[in-house]
């Protein structure tokens, strides 16, 4: 899900043939949504530190950049650059200092040489049409962020120097195997979301904190019991029946397992920081088990969801005399079909509640400052 957001041209730049007026004395240089074909009618401040053409139609380089010797930060995102046209920037020398590459959202189709620029932190080359891994070799090991997602690469390869990465993402790629994460001491992040992998293998790891493995093929939960600083967990859309290996995990505070063929929460106990526990879409038939699972995380726990479970069923409290109440309870299914059912001529629906099957006798209404609430039983 991509959060950044985008700014609007200005009057000056609808036209793109029109001259972009540029303040020479800036160091940041934001040319995004521009429109641009080309930079033609761009002056460059000789002492830009960060030049953004995000969101252009460039489908070449302008040489004047290679000459932009304090330049730390470049964004080529959103635009028609394709190999042929990256090219050059292997041999820009005075860019040597750059430390940040953003080439997401491109025609590429492999990685591009980067060798030259030792400085390297951050390097994205997300949403191309890229087919392999292979490039990544020639990348510094002084690289912090790599984000290789949407593209078509079937292998982890060429990762092994990057001792210093904290944050590497290869979602939505074609990945079978988790592979070559050894050496990457001290990531932070793994984003392996929409790929084909069906083991977990951290490869050692113990010192990352937030995991996404989402829409893939798992069918287990255990390889995870290594990693005690693990802080966010996100594995839904997968095959998972079984909660287990999270009993370790105590640092965790969201713990994702939607959308999997789970009939029983379990192994959470332990789980004394969880904030977020997200169940909904699965098969758990009893509120027993959860209630129980969660009792460690009682006064950290924020939010759970449940939607879509056998479990799941609506109260719903219709009015039928002044003080007079019948509540039906309503499988999670069937709840529009209930109100087709109902006669409104007769009946004033009054309030509709979503809870959990504990059974009708655990619950009591009770009245508060003239409104109706529905608690349970063992509320104080």
């Amino acid at each position: 899900m991509d959060m950044d957001g985008e700014k609007q041209p200005s009057a000056e730049a609808t036209n793109p043939d029109q001259a972009v007026e540029i303040d020479l004395s800036n160091t940041v240089l934001d040319l995004t949504s521009f429109q641009l074909h080309d930079l033609d009618s761009v002056e460059f401040p000789t002492n830009l530190t960060e030049l953004d053409l995000t969101a252009n139609r460039l489908t070449s380089l302008d040489s004047r950049i290679s000459h932009l010797s304090n330049l730390k930060k470049l964004s080529l995102r959103q635009n028609l650059i394709d190999d042929a046209a990256i090219e050059p920037i292997s041999r820009w020398d005075a860019l040597a200092g750059l430390e940040e590459l953003i080439l997401r959202d491109n025609k590429l189709m492999k990685i591009p040489d980067v060798s030259i620029f030792k400085k390297l932190s951050v390097f994205d080359v997300s949403f191309n049409e890229i087919t392999s891994s292979h490039g990544l070799s020639n990348v510094t090991d002084t690289l912090k962020e790599l984000y290789v997602s949407k593209n078509e690469v079937p292998k982890m390869e060429e990762i092994e120097h990057f001792h210093d990465l904290q944050i590497l993402e290869f979602g939505s790629n074609r990945l079978r195997v988790m592979e070559n994460l050894q050496n990457l001491t001290n990531l932070q992040e793994l984003w392996l979301g929409r790929n084909r992998i069906k083991v977990v293998n951290l490869c050692g790891l113990k010192c990352i904190k937030k995991i996404s493995l989402q829409s893939n093929r798992l069918t287990s939960m255990k390889g995870f019991e290594e990693c005690i600083a693990l802080e966010e967990l996100y594995l839904s859309h997968n095959g998972i029946s079984k909660m287990e290996g999270l009993s370790t995990l105590v640092n965790l505070h969201v713990l994702d397992v939607s959308s999997n063929k789970l009939t029983l929460v379990d192994d959470i106990q332990n789980l004394s920081r969880l904030e977020d526990l997200w169940l909904n879409d699965n098969q758990i038939e009893s509120l027993e088990s959860i209630v129980e699972a969660v009792a460690g995380s009682r006064e950290t726990l924020t939010t759970i969801y449940l939607e879509n479970n056998p479990c799941v069923c609506w109260l719903i409290i219709v009015k039928s005399g002044c003080r007079q109440f019948v509540v039906h309870e309503v499988p999670y299914e069937r709840e529009h079909q209930f109100w087709e059912d109902t006669d409104d001529t007769e009946s004033d629906a009054l309030l509709l509640s979503k809870v959990y099957r504990y059974g009708l006798s655990d619950w009591r209404l009770q009245q508060c400052d003239k409104k109706i609430m529905l608690c349970h039983s063992n509320d104080q």
